[in-house]
This record gives C-alpha cells, structure tokens and sequence, in this order.
C-alpha cells in the first residue's frame, strides 16, 4: 500500500473515533440520541432493559419499537411482557380506569410501559405514568 493512502486512512481512522468519542460524550445514558440506544433500537447493541425502557421516555420515534409487530417479536426485544393480572397494581388499576380497559393489553416487565393489542398486532404503546 502506498504511504499517502495509507495515512488517509489512518486520518479517516481517528477522525472517526474523535467523532464516536464526542458523540458519546454529548448525548449520556437516558438520552435517546446516546450511541448505545440507537444501536439497541437497531438490535445491534444488548442495552439494560431497565435503561432502555427508562430511555424510550424521551424518544419521539418509541412507537416504532412495538407498532404493528406481534406479541413473540416484542418479546424478543423486551423478555417476558405481563399480563393485567401479572403486571404490579398500579399498572391493573391504571388499565382498567383507561380509555384502553375493554382492549388486550400488556404491559413491559421492565418499566411502565403498556402495549395495546388489535388481534395479533400490537397497535399502541402508552406510558402509564399519573394515573
């Protein structure tokens, strides 16, 4: 290889390490712009559901995650989802006084999350939060 191209490529190397490294260092854990979220959302990265779900708060494309797939494809994603029966009180008690409470629910383990069902498909993710 030759010596000028192997230094562009060492440059483009490092720059893109400085670029990884100040991304990182902009967007902390909890944010949905942090690196290790988006790759998580993209199933390349094995986030903590406990952060990831935490992190879905203040992600405006969260929907995306669960809309339209099935109960085994969200599973797969997010482990074992709750029943209204399994799930804590507060998350029954805020089903059954919703707008939702007639609807097949579940609810994430990890996080307040409940996922609202049509036949198969999941077709809302709300946050149960004041309820």
């Amino acid at each position: 290889m030759k010596k000028p191209l192997k230094l562009t490529l060492l440059v483009l190397v490092l720059l893109f390490a400085l670029f990884a490294v100040s991304w990182n260092a902009m967007y902390s854990d909890g944010d949905p712009k942090n690196v290790k979220y988006l790759l998580w959302k993209e199933g390349i990265y094995k986030l903590d559901l406990d952060t990831a779900t935490g992190t879905m708060i203040g992600d405006r494309h969260r929907d995306t995650l669960v809309v339209g797939k099935t109960k085994a494809q969200i599973e797969k994603r997010f482990g074992q989802l709750l029943t209204p029966e399994q799930a804590s009180s507060y998350q029954r008690n805020c089903w059954q006084n919703s707008y939702w409470k007639n609807d097949k629910v579940l609810f994430i383990s990890h996080g307040n999350w409940m996922i609202v069902f049509d036949g198969d498909k999941a077709t809302d993710l709300l946050l149960i939060k004041g309820c």
